[in-house]
């Protein structure tokens, strides 16, 4: 997928405010204008029978600037025109919650029909049941059979959580894998997360990782500066299951040094 990746003047960019990728029917992936905001998070609307789900809403709370709602509710309204039911519901999860993966969260408060699951850990956790339990796989039925699994997945942020959809076979991370600089919070959680997650996917087709950010380049070990609005060079999205094994290789080569350590399809940013 050819994804919008910024302009070499952020004033002239043409690019629309949010990309739109059609993976299937059913399921649809939405890049940030880097002009926006140069994070340029990835977000994921999953179309089951009962409900959608809008996992993280970006990096920029206004409206005309990010006009997320519109664009979901255009979204919803064409799935709607071709698969007619009454009553459809949408529920707002989140990877986790950092600034740039909530910030659209107020563009859904008074929705009809909506959800909005805060993404802290005294709002998410519970809703998983993760705060009674935090190893186990929680379900989220978005009718029609598609069934998402969810994992407690702390070690990038306290509260991050992992997506698995068998629907498509899409395991989505958030931050804590993807093609760029992956930073820890706490080393041990991030350590057991992603043995947790190579054990998960070992037991389950997983077509994609699919983290929510590119910030490396296709030259192995090489990531674009911190705030750059223009990345012409940017690998793909879609990590696999043998880049979470590379990532659990690189924890225990990087050991005990702070810092940061370029390896070829990622950054390990150890701050603790």
């Amino acid at each position: 997928m050819a994804w919008i990746h910024g302009s070499p003047s952020a004033k002239h960019n043409t690019d629309p405010d949010i990309q739109v990728y059609a993976y299937d029917e059913h399921t649809f992936v939405l890049r940030q204008n880097k002009a926006i905001n140069y994070e340029a998070p990835f977000l994921f609307l999953l179309f089951g029978a009962g409900q959608a789900v809008l996992l993280d809403t970006g990096a920029t709370e206004s409206a005309r600037f990010f006009p997320l709602r519109d664009v979901v509710d255009d979204l919803i309204g064409s799935w709607l025109a071709r698969h007619p039911r009454d009553g459809y519901r949408l529920l707002v999860l989140h990877t986790h919650a950092h600034g740039d993966h909530i910030a659209g969260d107020s563009q859904f408060a008074d929705r009809p029909d909506t959800l909005v699951v805060g993404a802290h850990k005294d709002s998410a956790w519970p809703y998983f049941g993760f705060d009674a339990d935090p190893g186990r796989v929680a379900r989220v039925d978005l009718g029609g059979g598609r069934v998402l699994e969810c994992l407690a997945t702390p070690g990038h942020h306290e509260a991050a959580v992992t997506f698995y959809d068998p629907h498509t076979g899409f395991l989505l991370t958030g931050d804590t894998v993807y093609p760029g600089r992956l930073y820890i919070q706490d080393w041990h959680a991030f350590t057991r997360t992603v043995d947790r997650l190579i054990d998960f996917a070992a037991a389950r087709p997983v077509t994609h990782v699919l983290g929510c950010h590119i910030e490396m380049t296709t030259r192995p070990g090489v990531d674009y500066p911190i705030r750059t609005t223009y990345q012409p060079d940017e690998p793909p999205l879609e990590m696999t299951v043998a880049d979470l094994m590379e990532i659990r290789k690189a924890v225990d080569e990087v050991g005990d040094r702070l810092g940061s350590h370029p390896f070829p399809r990622f950054v390990i940013c150890r701050g603790n």
